[in-house]
């Protein structure tokens, strides 16, 4: 499975990047997320619970960031297994660059590219509804993100 996008974050790239990278943000965006710890600057232990069409299961698995480059973005590697429901890994390139859709100054333009596997109970639930899912838990990951980047501007107005 590939998913692929851009999307606009309505701050500077210094804010986004703070948000990418710390995980009480990251806990707070990601879907099911019941734990997220930073045990080194490039790595993360997750526990994320999730409903995937009549599967549910409760995943645990690690995170490594490689190819950082500050400010710019990285490379996300991870694999979670979820006993009986089966397991999950995958990758995500995440690059930023300054101003949105219209150049905006305090715009981020956020671009990502991922690949993600399945194994077990998950891979019998067929593409089209793993599509779907990982396609509606990417939008509600970065509709989060977008929200916690702009929570600091709104509080300051």
């Amino acid at each position: 499975m590939e998913l692929r996008d851009s999307v606009v974050l309505p701050c500077d790239r210094a804010t986004a990047w703070a948000a990418l990278n710390d995980p009480d943000v990251l806990a707070r965006c990601i879907p099911g997320c019941e734990a997220l710890t930073m045990d080194a600057p490039d790595h993360m232990m997750a526990t994320v619970a999730l409903k995937v069409g009549p599967v549910k299961a409760r995943f645990e698995g690690a995170v490594q960031l490689s190819e950082i480059e500050p400010l710019e973005g990285y490379l996300l590697t991870g694999e979670g297994k979820g006993g009986v429901a089966g397991f999950a890994k995958g990758s995500a390139r995440v690059r930023l660059e300054d101003g949105g859709e219209d150049g905006g100054e305090n715009e981020t333009l956020l671009h990502y590219e991922a690949t993600a596997d399945v194994g077990g109970k998950l891979a019998q639930l067929g593409s089209r509804l793993l599509d779907s899912t990982a396609k509606k838990l990417a939008k509600t990951f970065f509709d989060n993100i977008r929200l916690a980047v702009s929570a600091p501007a709104e509080e300051d107005a």
